[in-house]
Order: C-alpha cells, then sequence, then structure tokens
C-alpha cells in the first residue's frame, strides 16, 4: 500500500465534530489516513466530544482546538467539511493545497438543547454518522490502492 492520505476535517469552532473526525480517522483508519483538523473560529474541544468518544475506547482528551491557519503552508490529499450546509455560508473554507475537498454536512451537536441526558445522544448520532462516513471513505480510498 502507498503513503497515507493527508486528511484535514474542518469545522467553524474545531470543537466537536471535527475533532471526533480526526479522533476516529486515526484510531481507525491510521494505516491509510494521517488526519489533522482545524476550525475558521477555533475555540476548545467540547467535553461531550470527548466523552461520547471515549464510549469508543478513542481518547480525545489531550486535542487542541487549532486554527485553519496553522495548517495553510501544507498540503492535502483531501479537505472534508463538516458543517451544517455550505449554502449558508458559514461553513469555512481552506485556504491551503488539497486534491479535493468534501463536504460532509452534519449538525453541530454543540447547539443541542437540555441537560446531558438529552444531549448526549445528539453527540452519538453526530458521531456515528462520521464513523460510517469514514468507514464508506475509506472502502474507496482501499479500492483506489487496489486500482492502482
Amino acid at each position: 500500500m502507498s503513503d497515507r492520505k493527508r486528511v484535514l476535517f474542518v469545522c467553524t469552532e474545531n470543537a466537536c465534530r471535527s475533532q471526533m473526525a480526526e479522533g476516529i480517522a486515526c484510531h481507525l483508519h491510521g494505516d491509510l489516513v494521517e488526519a489533522c483538523s482545524a476550525g475558521s473560529r477555533p475555540t476548545s474541544v467540547n467535553p461531550l466530544a470527548v466523552k461520547v468518544m471515549d464510549e469508543m475506547d478513542i481518547d480525545i482528551s489531550a486535542h487542541r482546538s487549532k486554527p485553519l491557519a496553522e495548517f495553510a503552508e501544507e498540503n492535502f490529499d483531501y479537505v472534508i467539511t463538516l458543517c451544517g450546509s455550505q449554502a449558508d455560508g458559514t461553513c469555512p473554507v481552506f485556504p491551503g493545497e488539497a486534491k479535493e475537498h468534501l463536504h460532509w454536512g452534519l449538525p453541530d451537536p454543540a447547539e443541542a438543547q437540555g441537560g446531558e441526558e438529552e444531549v448526549l445522544p445528539v453527540f452519538r448520532q453526530v458521531r456515528d454518522e462520521i464513523r460510517a462516513r469514514l468507514d464508506e471513505y475509506v472502502v474507496g480510498l482501499r479500492r483506489e490502492e487496489v486500482l492502482h
């Protein structure tokens, strides 16, 4: 198998979705993917994102929210935005080089209302959707490797 694909996961705050995607990609698909994450307005990693990732035995507690500018001089095979909608104008644009841009429209679990018991299922749902999309994405990468 050739070199790992470099993937940058992007959302606005780099607090939930992109952090979960980075963690899942590195933990489950690290043989094929080198993953990073960043945001246009980074804040801090959401403790509930850490909690639902821990349920998968993936520790993202040491992750930090990073600005897109930190990666502007780097090249990526894929930049994947995880915002709710590109049409609403809030989805960040990566200023650096990428061979391909993908958009996975996912709701921000941090916007869920209620106490932890009501909010955790939303975080789990988004986490599970990210995992499903990553699994599908990696199947495509593996197929690409076989063809080349």
